[in-house]
């Protein structure tokens, strides 16, 4: 903001000139205004006059004025949500009983919140356009419903409820007010986070970090995203720093990333919130290629100023960049609101901050209730004047632009893609290999998709050769032909940033792929984007972004060479507790049962789908029909034997765990026993559903009985998950005694595909030794002799392999 700025000389004639300037930058209450901040005023009012977005000088000043208003009436709305069960419009001092017996709100936050978010308000009305908007913090929300109640930019549920002086009211109550409908649910349209209700809300931002990870790969060309950030974020999630190195403007719209630098944590000092640590970390960001631009913080005409002049500089980097005066990475501007937690309360800049600053609760404080009178005094806005400075400030019909509830981001809704031909496989395989040629014939017939791949590993040995070849990492000096500048694979050692880009592409195509044991780093990233989904779904206005996979290959039973550490089922079991309707978690079996899952995965809506694909080569077991009949009911009966005795049934559910039970099943042949034999693929599917929209993706009790008779009580299951998981997932189908469940038990090591199901008691033979426990015959009816020993731990496991 520095550049042709005028002079305090300049500035006090064009306040005499300029009565509009002048009653600006006299500020307004806590609020008050630098000279940089009037200069960058000055300059930016200009320009906004030569562009032809404001008619004169004079109504942007009113505008910053209002803003002014605004904000100061936003952070007197914010205390009393914190502390206040009623307010007084008039200003007149609260008493006792107008006061929460239970008060609650991370205060400080919220309050250093205000002036940034109505700043954004104010930029899209002085240029005429609607940007897109995120908060990392996602607990200030205060902030965000404090300022969208007093411009009426609500969804109709919050409007209903929050607009006038008793609607008000309804907002003091409703936060952290705790009621609940009959069913559980919250009952207000409001929360601690930002939540659907929250308008124009689309990241939760409950995991500090992911935010950052995620901003920049989600504008479209075209479009703008301010995005709020978390200075303690700043310290936890340093992926954020790889920006400069992924954003092209080729494919990405402009994001302008903005730290709330209060200098806090919940109970001590962040090392930002030093003079030193805050100029180490602009060393840090110029180093990564970031442009660092430091403002007042407590200053709303500041953050538009910046926000203004953040955009310009971007746009000329960017018209350099195609006229080949720079390249890749440019020089991102990255914003640095530096201020004090809770500014313009009673305690700002302590730890009290964070949630209850007063010392104590006005309702029985008297103290307290004095400083909150004497504090929030400042604060308060005459009613006239704060709608004046509304109208000012909401001019979306006259330039018909929409509201921020509904900016680009949150309205999200690409165009169904065109599927590409399914080529289906007889031959053994990797399943992997299904993925990579759909994925590439899919990126190829929707060039209208953004398309991004995440990658933290290595795509060539996880058999997506072919993604690699014709997406290309993207990198900034390309050293092979399997690299570009603007390739679309973000590939980085870090799970959390590869899955955080393609969770911001709502706008395209995604694909992750990682070795299983190391997707558990995802688990923070992909929950909350599930949490967010599922409850946009519940106030029906359901996500329309693009379902796409998280694909766990190299896994557990695979992966034995490399020790212990590459040995984890916990992703797929996590994600087998979320709800079945936003997250489908399956296992299949072979290339044709892979292939059959990609159309739906693809071209769902809010829906993540985890799939657990082996690498390895394996048997093609399923023709095509009976994979889309599996990716159709989740489950298909893959084979049975009438012979003698009551039949046991035999439940695989992984590739590796099918092809011990097809072993298993043939000596049950052999030895004349009848048995059934049915593969899993989808066991949320049988799950009880928790709620009306799970069920709809459950199986009926028509489509259960179909496949797990209830006459056939005798069942083992040989599973890829640990065996507790699926036994209390499926209770309905493995819950009584005549039932056992094997799986991974957390054994391990250096170990082959065969070493890894003998540790883990999931061979053939284990299965034959359970299955004569829950048929109540002696094992050695289906076992010779040494197998038998094998299988309890005293013989040579060698055998094992040798024999079926």
């Amino acid at each position: 903001m520095s550049q042709l700025l005028p002079d305090q000389a300049t500035l006090d004639q064009h306040a005499s000139e300029q009565p509009a300037f002048a009653r600006w930058r006299d500020g307004h209450g806590v609020i008050s205004h630098l000279p940089q901040t009037q200069a960058a005023a000055y300059r930016m009012a200009h320009q906004l006059v030569q562009s032809g977005c404001q008619p004169d000088l004079a109504s942007v000043y009113r505008q910053l004025r209002a803003l002014d208003l605004l904000t100061s009436a936003g952070l007197w709305l914010v205390v009393h949500m914190t502390y206040a069960k009623r307010c007084h419009l008039d200003g007149r001092a609260m008493a006792a009983e107008d006061f929460k017996s239970r008060p609650e709100g991370h205060t400080g936050g919220a309050l250093n919140m205000v002036p940034g978010y109505a700043a954004y308000l104010a930029l899209n009305n002085l240029t005429g356009n609607t940007r897109s908007w995120l908060m990392g913090q996602g607990h200030c929300v205060a902030a965000i419903d404090a300022l969208n109640v007093l411009t009426g930019n609500l969804h109709p549920e919050q409007a209903e409820r929050y607009l006038g002086e008793e609607g008000l009211e309804h907002l003091l109550r409703d936060f952290y007010g705790y009621a609940q409908q009959p069913d559980g649910r919250p009952a207000a349209p409001l929360g601690s986070h930002v939540n659907p209700h929250t308008a124009g809300g689309i990241i939760e931002g409950g995991y500090l970090g992911f935010a950052e990870l995620q901003y920049a790969h989600m504008p479209l060309p075209g479009e703008t995203l301010v995005a709020f950030l978390s200075d303690g974020a700043a310290e936890e999630q340093r992926g954020s720093d790889w920006i400069p190195r992924w954003w092209r403007a080729e494919d990405s719209g402009v994001a302008l990333a903005v730290m709330i630098a209060n200098g806090r944590r919940i109970e001590q000092r962040t090392e930002l919130g030093t003079s030193r640590g805050l100029d180490g970390f602009c060393e840090h960001l110029r180093a990564c290629g970031f442009d660092p631009i430091r403002f007042d913080g407590r200053d709303p005409a500041a953050f538009v100023c910046t926000l203004f002049e953040m955009e310009q500089r971007l746009a000329r980097r960017v018209e350099e960049y195609r006229h080949g005066v720079l390249r890749y990475p440019l020089p991102i501007p990255y914003a640095i609101a530096e201020t004090t937690k809770g500014f313009g309360f009673y305690g700002a800049g302590e730890n009290a901050a964070h949630n209850l600053p007063l010392p104590g609760n006005p309702r029985h404080d008297e103290h307290a209730r004095s400083l909150f009178n004497q504090h929030a005094a400042q604060l308060w806005v005459d009613p006239q004047q704060l709608q004046e400075a509304r109208h000012s400030l909401c001019s979306h019909d006259q330039q018909q632009r929409p509201l921020e509830r509904d900016h680009p981001l949150a309205r999200r809704q690409p165009p169904a893609p065109e599927l590409p031909k399914l080529h289906w496989s007889e031959q053994q395989g990797s399943a992997m290999q299904a993925v990579d040629r759909f994925f590439v014939d899919l990126v190829q017939a929707n060039p209208q998709l953004r398309a991004r791949v995440g990658n933290p590993d290595e795509l060539a040995s996880n058999r997506l050769g072919g993604v690699l070849k014709a997406l290309r990492h993207r990198v900034s000096e390309p050293e092979s032909e399997l690299e570009d500048v603007h390739g679309r694979v973000i590939t980085a050692l870090n799970e959390e940033a590869v899955v955080s880009a393609c969770l911001a592409n709502k706008a395209g195509l995604n694909l992750v792929a990682s070795y299983e044991a190391f997707c558990v780093k995802m688990l923070g990233a992909v929950r909350q984007e599930l949490i967010f989904a599922r409850h946009q779904k519940e106030v029906g206005r359901p996500a329309g972004w693009l379902g796409f996979p998280l694909i766990a290959t190299s896994h557990t039973w695979e992966n034995g060479k490399n020790e212990q550490s590459h040995q984890d089922t916990t992703f797929c079991e996590a994600l087998l507790g979320e709800m079945h309707d936003v997250m489908r978690v399956a296992f299949p079996a072979d290339h044709n049962s892979t292939l059959a899952l990609l159309p739906a995965v693809f071209s769902e809506r809010g829906r993540l789908s985890c799939l657990v694909i082996a690498k390895r080569d394996r048997p093609s077991l399923l023709n095509a029909q009976q994979a889309q009949q599996l990716a159709e009911d989740g489950a298909l009966l893959m084979d049975q034997h009438d012979g003698h005795g009551e039949p046991v049934m035999l439940i695989a559910c992984g590739s590796y765990q099918l092809g011990e039970c097809l072993r298993a099943a043939q000596r049950l042949r052999e030895r004349g026993h009848a048995w059934r034999l049915l593969y899993l693929q989808e066991p949320g599917r049988f799950r009880q559903p928790r709620d009306k929209h799970e069920a709809r993706y459950c199986a009926s009790t028509e489509q259960i009985e179909a496949l797990f008779p209830a006459s056939l009580t005798r069942r083992v299951a040989a599973v890829h998950t640990r065996p507790e998981v699926l036994r209390g997932h499926l209770a309905g189908l493995l819950g009584d005694h005549h039932s056992r469940v094997l799986g991974y038990i957390n054994r391990g090591g250096t170990l082959d595909e065969d070493g890894m199901l003998f540790a883990n008691r999931c061979s053939w033979a284990h299965v034959l030794a359970a299955a004569a426990e829950v048929c109540e015959v002696d094992p050695l009816t289906w076992l010779d002799e040494q197998e038998w020993f094998a299988v309890q731990g005293m013989g040579n496991p060698h055998i094992l392999r040798q024999t079926g």
